[in-house]
Order: structure tokens, then sequence, then C-alpha cells
């Protein structure tokens, strides 16, 4: 909580929402001023932060599960080739494990926006029902009511 204007309640509400506040002038000056002195003091450390694009990531994940299931298929077929069911079984498990792999990552290639670097955010909050709204379930319901005494409480 360090660097919060304590007088200005909107900027506390906001950042107990888990929602972002973005820097005054004078705060990015110094953030930027701050990040210029750290890559002249240690810019092997910077460049280890910096860390690689997401997408890059998966990609290359995707790709290298791509070769490890043709080997997977070459396995199996060497398997089939002498007769050692051991060996083919062995190809399978590395074909399904690769093909696996693969589509984890694919998944998370098309998940990933462009230069993220970052886990993505929250969850929106989920918004207030009324009394009438019986929808829902059990637990909703609980909770709704949970913050309504809460409240009434304040």
């Amino acid at each position: 909580m360090v660097g919060l204007d304590w007088t200005r309640p909107i900027e506390i509400a906001l950042t107990m929402e888990g929602s972002t506040v973005p820097l005054s002038e004078e705060e990015q000056r110094q953030f930027e001023q701050l990040e210029r002195a750290l890559a002249a003091e240690d810019p092997k450390f910077v460049s280890a932060m910096r860390g690689t694009n997401v997408r890059l990531y998966y990609k290359r994940r995707a790709v290298l599960a791509g070769v490890g299931f043709v080997l997977g298929i070459v396995v199996l077929m060497a398997g089939a080739i002498i007769p050692n069911t051991i060996i083919g079984v062995i190809g399978f498990v590395v074909m399904v494990a690769c093909l696996y792999i693969a589509a984890l990552s694919m998944k998370r290639i098309s998940n990933a926006s462009d230069g993220d670097d970052l886990p993505p955010p929250p969850p929106q909050s989920k918004r207030h029902r009324t009394r009438h709204d019986s929808s829902g379930s059990f637990m909703e319901r609980m909770e709704d009511r949970w913050r309504r005494r809460r409240d009434e409480d304040l």
C-alpha cells in the first residue's frame, strides 16, 4: 500500500477492489528514473526480469511437443516392426503426452494477448442481486445474505 494518497478515498477503494490506478505524471517520471538507474546498475538482472513473450514460450513448447509426437510415432512403429510390445506402448504414451502438451500450449497461445507477460486480471465482481431475484445457487444466495448483513452493520 506504499504510495497511496490516503486523502483520496477513490484511490483507496479502487486499490482495495483489485483494480489498478494510473500513476500521476510525477510518479511516472520517478518510476522511469528508477528503471533507468536499475538498468545502468545491473543490466543482466533487468534482461532476466523482462523475460520472454508468453506467446513465444507456448509456441516453442507446442513445436517441441510436435517433434516429440513424431518421435513417439517412430518409437511406436519400431515396436511394431520389432515384435516388442513394451516399445510400442512407450511410443504410444509419448505420443499421447506430447499431444496433450501441444493442446494445452495451443489453448494458452489463443488465450494470451500480444506481449502479455503478466497473468490475466482478476475476474470482475458479481453484481448485487435484489431479494426478488431467486435464481442462482444456494451458495450465491447465502453470500448475498452475508453481504447484506455486513452492509447493514456498517
